[in-house]
This record gives C-alpha cells, sequence and structure tokens, in this order.
C-alpha cells in the first residue's frame, strides 16, 4: 500500500452522516452492517488500522451517494467483538485528507485514495488557542448543555487543554451535517472555536426546537 509521510495513500471509508472525528479525537462506534464488519476486520489486520470518516453528500440506502471532499481518518486504538459478531470499535483521529479518487474492487466496502498534504498541521502535536476566552466558552457552553439537556464533565472541561476542549464539544454538539463539516474543515483551532461559538449562540437563539441545520 503506498504510504504518504506514515499514512497510507488509500484507506478504506466509513461514510457516516453527521459523525466529526477531529485529530487526537476519540469516536466510538457501534458496527453491525456487514460490510463494515468486514471492513474492520480488514482494517484490524493491518499495521496502520486506519479508516477514514467521511459524510455523504447525498443518503442512500446502497451506501454509494457523492462523499464530500474532506474526511478524517482514524486508527483503530480498542475494539471489542461481541458475543453475536459486532464491533464495538474507538477511533482515534490521525489526520484529515482529500479525497482524491474512490477504487473499485471486489470489497463491499468504499475505498478512496487521498491525500494528507493539505493537513500536516494535524499530525505536528495539539494545538493551542491564544484568542480562547474561558471566562466566556464555557457559560455559554453550560447555557447550550442545558437548553438541549445535554451532560458532560463540566470538571474535566475546565482542566482540558484548548484542543481537547474545543474539538471535544465540536464532536459532541448534536449539530447536522453540514455545521459538522464546516468544524472539520477549520483551518485552525481558532477557526473552529470562532465556528463553534457561532453555531451555538445561533442555536440558543432559535430557541428549544432545533432548527433544520439541527440534528
Amino acid at each position: 500500500m503506498t504510504l504518504q509521510g506514515d499514512l497510507p495513500g488509500i484507506i478504506p471509508l466509513f461514510p457516516l452522516p453527521g459523525a466529526l472525528l477531529l485529530p487526537r479525537g476519540r469516536l466510538p462506534l457501534h458496527i453491525f452492517e456487514p460490510r463494515y464488519l468486514a471492513m474492520v476486520e480488514e482494517a484490524i489486520r493491518t499495521p496502520e488500522r486506519v479508516i477514514g470518516m467521511i459524510q455523504p453528500r447525498e443518503l442512500r440506502d446502497d451506501g454509494h451517494g457523492a462523499l464530500v471532499p474532506i474526511g478524517c481518518a482514524g486508527r483503530i486504538s480498542q475494539f471489542t467483538e461481541t458475543g453475536d459478531g459486532r464491533y464495538l470499535i474507538t477511533l482515534t483521529g490521525l489526520s484529515r485528507f482529500r479525497l482524491l479518487d474512490e477504487q473499485t474492487g471486489f470489497q463491499p466496502w468504499r475505498r478512496a485514495r487521498v491525500d494528507w498534504a493539505d493537513f500536516g498541521a494535524d499530525r505536528a502535536g495539539a494545538e493551542t488557542d491564544p484568542g480562547l476566552d474561558r471566562g466566556r466558552f464555557i457559560p455559554l457552553l453550560r447555557r447550550f448543555f442545558e437548553a438541549r439537556q445535554l451532560q458532560t464533565e463540566w470538571a474535566a472541561l475546565a482542566e482540558a487543554g484548548d484542543e481537547l476542549l474545543i474539538n471535544a464539544i465540536s464532536m459532541l454538539c448534536p449539530f447536522g451535517p453540514g455545521d459538522k463539516q464546516a468544524l472539520l474543515e477549520a483551518p485552525t483551532l481558532s477557526d473552529r472555536r470562532e465556528a463553534l461559538i457561532a453555531l451555538i449562540e445561533y442555536a440558543l437563539h432559535a430557541g428549544p426546537e432545533p432548527e433544520e441545520s439541527m440534528q
């Protein structure tokens, strides 16, 4: 398999609307469809254990609709096989990627040639956000979580580094697929924090009933 740096040039894809994985984030997944069970089993046998999370542009039952151009790859860092043959896995985010072209083959899951070049900073270590005002950000999060009846460990968030705080909230909040994609594609952590604040403020202004852009 062709490698770009330490990452494969061709990766299996898991198209899943509304799912957001970010570098160094942890995404738990419940795998039960036969094609994705086979994909996970194949990935586990490779040294990289890489799966690319990406959102579909359109929802189709056969899973072969058009895809958005940018996703995020993760390494299977934990996996458990259940008694009835399902997998419970955790992906740890490695890097975003740009979709180049899909690869045909006999496997039932989708594979694509991808490019990592635009996202070298994803593998350079945790980012910081000098503009993060926790005195404003945390109370805003509390208002949003209370309005949406969400729960989190506030003490842990208060102690978290900038990247963990912003990325964990981005992954956790129940935004719609388009909003999640905007958070994924934010060039820097500061850009993601600004987009996240804008989405939260819009949701609070819209009231308790989710708008179309929210899940």
